[in-house]
C-alpha cells in the first residue's frame, strides 16, 4: 500500500499553556470526526490514521487529527498524564476550532480518552468508533499481563539499549502481519520517541472505565483484533455486554492495529456507521 503524503502540520496553543500539533482534511463545514492515536514509543497521530483520513475525507467528513499530548509533535511535559488530562486537552483543542460536536476514533489510549470524553460531555459526541480499546482493564492487567505493553515498557526511553532495532522488535508485536512494520515507519516513529518525555509511560494513569460504559449514550461501534497483544480480546466482549449501544467486528488474523492492516474494510465499515447505513 502506497503512503499518503502528509497534510500540512498545524500548531494550537489551549487554554492549559499545552500546545498540541495536529493535522486536518476536509471541507470546514462538514461533520467533524476526532481521530485520537494510541500510546507507544513514537506514537502520533498521522502514523495511526494515515490510511484512513483521506477516505472519511472524500466522504464528508472534517477530520480533526491531533497529536495527543506526550506524542508526535505535541508538547511533552512533565507531569501525570491522567485520563481527564487527556480529556481536557481533547476538549479544549475542539473548543479551540470551535467544533461543538463531533464523533470520535480512537485507537488503544485513544479509545479511553474517547470514552472519557463521551462520559465528561456526552452532549457533544454523536459517534463513537474504538479500536483495541484501552480503559476496559485495571492497568495491572495491561502492564502485567499483556506481551506488547511489557515489551514496550522493559526498556525505558532515552536509554542507549532503546535503538531502532528495539523499536521494530516492539512494533512487530502490535500487528499479525509483520509486513506493515516498514522502515519508513521505524525511522518516523525513532525521530519522535527520541524527543518523547518517560514521564508518559511512567506516569499515565488511566482507569478501568467498564463499570461506566452504561452511562455512554452515544452508539458505539468497536474493532478488535484476535491476536491483540496490547489490549485483551475481553475488552470487546465488556464493551457489548456493558454498553448500551454497540456493535462489535472482530478479525481473527489482526494484532492491535485494526485500521492500519485492514483499513479498506475499517474505512468502509465506519463510514456507513458515521452515515446511519445499515452494516
Amino acid at each position: 500500500m502506497s503512503i499518503p503524503a502528509k497534510p500540512q502540520s498545524q500548531f494550537i496553543k489551549l487554554p492549559n499553556g499545552v500546545q498540541l500539533h495536529y493535522h486536518t482534511l476536509g471541507a470546514a463545514n462538514a461533520l467533524p470526526v476526532l481521530f485520537l492515536q494510541g500510546s507507544g514509543p513514537g506514537a502520533s497521530g498521522w502514523l495511526n490514521f494515515r490510511y484512513n483520513a483521506q477516505y472519511f475525507a472524500d466522504h464528508g467528513f472534517r477530520v480533526l487529527i491531533p497529536d495527543l499530548p506526550g506524542f508526535g509533535d505535541s508538547d511533552k511535559p512533565e507531569l501525570d498524564y491522567t485520563l481527564d488530562f487527556f480529556v481536557e486537552c481533547v476538549l479544549q483543542f475542539a473548543d479551540q476550532l470551535d467544533v461543538d460536536r463531533f464523533a470520535l476514533v480512537g485507537n488503544s489510549l485513544g479509545g479511553a480518552v474517547s470514552l472519557g470524553i463521551a462520559l465528561a460531555q456526552p452532549q457533544r459526541v454523536s459517534h463513537l468508533i474504538v479500536m483495541g480499546c484501552g480503559g476496559l482493564e485495571d492497568q495491572i492487567t495491561y502492564f502485567q499481563k499483556m506481551e506488547g505493553i511489557q515489551a514496550m515498557t522493559k526498556v525505558p526511553l532515552g536509554s542507549p539499549e532503546f535503538t531502532p532495532a528495539y523499536l521494530k522488535q516492539v512494533l512487530q508485536l502490535i500487528v499479525f502481519d509483520p509486513q506493515h512494520i516498514t522502515d519508513e515507519l521505524i525511522e518516523e516513529r525513532f525521530r519522535v520517541l527520541k524527543s518523547q518525555n518517560p514521564a508518559v509511560f511512567k506516569r499515565m494513569v488511566i482507569p478501568n472505565l467498564s463499570a461506566r460504559l452504561g452511562e455512554i449514550k452515544a452508539p458505539i461501534l468497536g474493532f478488535w483484533g484476535g491476536q491483540d497483544k496490547f489490549c485483551p480480546i475481553s475488552g470487546a466482549e465488556t464493551l457489548v455486554t456493558k454498553g448500551n449501544d454497540v456493535q462489535m467486528i472482530t478479525l481473527s488474523h489482526c494484532g492491535h492495529w485494526v485500521m492500519i492492516e485492514y483499513p479498506e474494510l475499517f474505512n468502509r465499515r465506519s463510514v456507513e456507521f458515521l452515515q446511519g447505513a445499515e452494516a
